[in-house]
């Protein structure tokens, strides 16, 4: 018997890699189109938040009143609601409401996903935030 030396992947080595490797991508391809969604709807939170902020320290300057308006950060140029910008990509719209008790509302949207976070203080209710102060996504 002669001793071969073998060098090298035989062809059905390498597509087994192959077919492997296909698997491991189809699992892994909708779990990442699923991490940036919740990125998205993490990103319009948090400006809902920093909008809440800036409510109270204009509501401090400003006798109790609170700003109203449309605030956005998008490839256009960023758009301020009284120094307020929100992150890149999202456009946020305050409304403000007359008291007493003096309160408003928010919406924020972004350009990449249809779904829409909402926050509300001393106002009614706005979709789909149920709870006073808690910014809410649907």
């Amino acid at each position: 018997m002669q001793n071969r030396k073998r060098k090298g992947f035989t062809l059905i080595e390498l597509l087994i890699v192959v077919v492997i490797i296909g698997i491991l991508a189809a699992i892994a391809i909708p779990k990442f189109a699923n991490t940036k969604e919740k990125a998205y709807l993490a990103s319009m939170k948090g400006d809902l938040r920093n909008l809440s902020t800036a409510q109270e320290g204009y509501s401090a300057d400003n006798a109790g009143a609170y700003m109203g308006g449309t605030a956005s950060n998008l490839a256009a140029g960023p758009v301020n609601l009284n120094g307020y910008v929100p992150s890149a990509g999202v456009t946020v719209t305050a409304t403000a409401a007359a008291g007493p008790p003096a309160g408003w509302s928010a919406t924020a949207s972004h350009n990449i996903t249809a779904k829409t976070c909402a926050i509300f203080v001393n106002t009614a209710a706005v979709a789909p935030a149920t709870v006073d102060g808690e910014p809410k996504c649907n």
